[in-house]
């Protein structure tokens, strides 16, 4: 059905950032960059506080075991969960990272693996270590969103809301632009959710709360967004009406439920005595 409203045209904006000789820098690559960059020093300040696991050196030493983690995984997630018939039938695009294609799932086992690895390599308790890191990760989601919007990826179903955008690539209807919403939700609004409880709360006494409730709150966000956004052309719908995204976001929101109620049944750990 036609919009019968005024549509917001997608915005000419080039998804090449900077182009030298035959390298081109990639606005994808720039908010990846960005994210880490600013998650890493958002950390810094959190280790600055008493009781925190991490001393600013070790934080130093596992932005590099985050960024392997991150695009290790989330290429690989995206070659096992979004299309694995293509990739194993072609192996070698596995390595065209280029050409996009990660998965923020495959990202997070990713960093979570990292930082299972790191806690047990430094002698670092776990719980507090993620907990950390969790709160940073909603920086880094932003970003990747935004890129998201500036490559007129990912974008949402047809819509006719006063906001709908006509991505290049999503043919003649107006879309929501789902990409934002995802920004909104799993980048302000659950930072600042996780940034309150670690300023307004007790939550540090209670290790792997704030890594429940990022868990449960990016897996809530997520498969709310899904309901707006186009589903993968490959694979479509699936179990009745429900998206790949929806599907891995429900052992996401799951660990989390059970990290909070772990972390809420444990005694508080005091702050003075946070290593």
């Amino acid at each position: 059905m036609p919009n019968a409203l005024p549509v917001i045209p997608f915005p000419t904006i080039d998804p090449v950032a900077l182009a030298i000789g035959p390298f081109d820098i990639r606005w994808y690559a720039i908010a990846y960059i960005i994210g880490l960059i600013l998650g890493w020093r958002y950390v810094l300040r959190l280790v600055r506080q008493p009781g925190t696991p991490m001393t600013a050196k070790e934080v130093d030493d596992f932005i590099v075991w985050a960024t392997i983690g991150v695009v290790l995984g989330g290429r690989i997630g995206y070659v096992l969960f979004y299309r694995p018939g293509f990739y194993f039938a072609n192996p070698e695009h596995i390595l065209y990272v280029w050409q996009g294609g990660m998965a923020f799932h495959g990202g997070l086992l990713g960093v979570m693996s990292a930082i299972v690895l790191f806690s047990r390599k430094r002698g670092l308790r776990l719980l507090e270590v993620s907990d950390v890191i969790s709160a940073a990760t909603p920086i880094g989601l932003f970003f990747g969103r935004i890129a998201n919007f500036i490559n007129a990826e990912l974008f949402g179903r047809p819509s006719d809301v006063a906001w709908a955008v006509i991505f290049p690539t999503g043919g003649p209807e107006a879309r929501h632009p789902s990409q934002l919403y995802e920004a909104a939700l799993e980048g302000v609004l659950l930072f600042a959710v996780i940034a309150v409880l670690l300023s307004a709360t007790r939550a540090r006494e209670r290790p792997g709360l704030i890594t429940g409730v990022f868990f449960c709150g990016y897996g809530i966000a997520r498969i709310v967004v899904e309901f707006f956004r186009e589903p993968d052309a490959h694979l479509g719908f699936m179990l009745g009406g429900v998206t790949m995204g929806q599907i891995l976001s429900l052992p996401v929101l799951g660990a989390g439920a059970y990290l909070i109620a772990r972390a809420m049944t444990q005694p508080p750990r005091p702050a003075e005595t946070t290593a």
